[in-house]
């Protein structure tokens, strides 16, 4: 793997790149979802959409703005002696996120709904009617919307996935551990990974909405505390593959799981509890990664004893 610029300058090019470009790329989506309709409304939307697709790719491009190489972070895929890594990126997502969503569907039973209220909710009502005209029930898309999750999905989701973790497990994580030490930079560089998303969780309510006490701030801690933990997971198959596509394939597959709990949720019901689950990013639906990150870190900590 590459030698890291630890550096003071370089990190902090790296940083300002990186949060500059993707706070002013948050700010412009916020403003173009907010303008009154008409044909610039309309223009602009679809240039958001591609914008916000190619954000993902801000962190690797601002690796190389910082003077840093992408040669040498295990660019070639690496089969051998990485089944484990393979299996666990491409199913581990999927699985924790199953087990935490039926963990927050045990405690609030009421919020489970394969009504087609989330399409509804959506604005997406053609959608749900054409199912029934084709005899399928929402449950059974539900159903194979989930094989899809496993089966393909993070392969389609790593091809954007790949330009974030190029960035961050690539270069940023490994310049934090060396300096903050293992659990320490990993900890702190899952907090940074968080921040990044911070316009889209006070301008529209991403990820938790806005229904919650304490909004923005508490939103803005629950998602770095998710990221955190996460990000143990990324960076700890990167770690053990030196592959830059594993951590890719596992920040697919869970970018793709995390979208089925919600579907299968009454969506006004579930504003209120957003913070708590369905997704894998609240408290209770996400307690299956957060363990597992957390074993990950003192698993790291116990190691430099």
């Amino acid at each position: 793997m590459t030698e890291i610029d630890t550096s003071n300058k370089t990190l902090f090019k790296y940083l300002g790149f990186t949060f500059g470009i993707g706070y002013v790329i948050q700010i412009f989506v916020w403003l173009v979802n907010n303008m009154e309709n008409g044909s610039a409304k309309l223009i602009l939307s679809g240039a958001a959409q591609m914008i916000t697709a190619c954000m993902m790719f801000v962190p690797l491009l601002a690796v190389l703005v910082s003077g840093q190489k992408l040669k040498g972070m295990g660019w070639k895929p690496v089969f051998k002696g990485n089944i484990w890594a393979f299996l666990f990126s491409w199913f581990g997502p999927a699985v924790l996120t199953a087990i935490g969503a039926v963990l927050y569907f045990v405690i609030f039973p009421s919020h489970f709904d394969v009504s087609g209220a989330y399409l509804v909710e959506n604005g997406q009502e053609a959608a749900l009617e054409q199912m029934e005209t084709m005899g399928v029930t929402y449950g059974q898309q539900m159903l194979i919307s989930s094989i899809s999750t496993i089966a393909y999905v993070p392969l389609l989701n790593m091809i954007f996935a790949v330009g974030e973790e190029a960035g961050w497990r690539g270069y940023m994580y490994p310049a934090l551990k060396e300096r903050f030490g293992r659990v320490g930079g990993s900890i702190l560089g899952g907090i940074i990974w968080g921040m990044w998303h911070w316009p889209m969780i006070l301008l529209t309510g991403y990820e938790y909405g806005k229904d919650y006490k304490g909004f923005p701030i508490v939103g803005m801690v629950s998602f770095c505390v998710c990221t955190v933990f996460l990000g143990a997971l990324c960076d700890y198959v990167y770690e053990k593959s030196k592959c830059i596509w594993y951590p890719a394939i596992l920040h697919g597959a869970f970018n793709g799981a995390a979208t089925i709990p919600l579907a299968l949720a009454a969506p006004s019901v579930v504003a209120a509890t957003r913070l708590l689950g369905p997704a894998p990013n609240g408290y209770i639906a996400g307690l299956p990664i957060y363990i597992v990150g957390a074993v990950i870190l003192w698993k790291a900590k116990e190691k430099v004893k």
